[in-house]
């Protein structure tokens, strides 16, 4: 079984902007949602993936990809998700000797910006970048899966 633990913080300043090494641009919608996961599928300029996670249980949850051919994601996307899709471009940082990624939304999230780190148990020390803040690894709402339902430009200031 496919395991995802990562952990997620706001990012606080643009420090990271100077430290990335690629990027890539991702459009996403999710297909199907309930209680105990989502079914996501993803677009970028080369490649498709449809993904089925789990229900997060602190910051470890099932995870399972899969390529798909790109033409079928898209039209998945257009039939299935088209309300809801996720704009973002993703960084690659490496910092302290792990790999970092960095997620800066557009469209209906446009403003937020977080990065994540994957780590291979929930005991895993790191070192934190000086541009990282706030972590919301456990705060569904930053979640892109809710991000799609009620997106970060929606927010009222109590949300955030």
């Amino acid at each position: 079984m496919g395991k995802e633990i990562e952990r997620k913080y706001i990012v606080q300043s643009n420090a990271w902007r100077d430290e990335y090494s690629s990027k890539k641009d991702f459009c996403q919608g999710y297909i199907a949602h309930s209680k105990n996961c989502v079914v996501r599928v993803r677009v970028t300029d080369d490649q498709a993936m449809i993904t089925v996670k789990g229900e997060a249980i602190n910051i470890t949850r099932s995870e399972y990809e899969y390529s798909i051919p790109r033409e079928d994601a898209l039209k998945m996307l257009l039939e299935f998700a088209a309300d809801n899709l996720i704009e973002k471009t993703r960084y690659f940082a490496e910092f302290g000797g792990n790999d970092w990624v960095i997620d800066e939304y557009f469209g209906r999230n446009e403003g937020l910006i977080v990065a994540e780190i994957e780590i291979p148990d929930e005991a895993t020390e790191f070192d934190i970048p000086a541009w990282i803040g706030k972590e919301v690894s456990t705060e569904w709402k930053y979640s892109n899966a809710s991000l799609a339902k009620k997106p970060f430009k929606e927010w009222k200031d109590s949300d955030e």
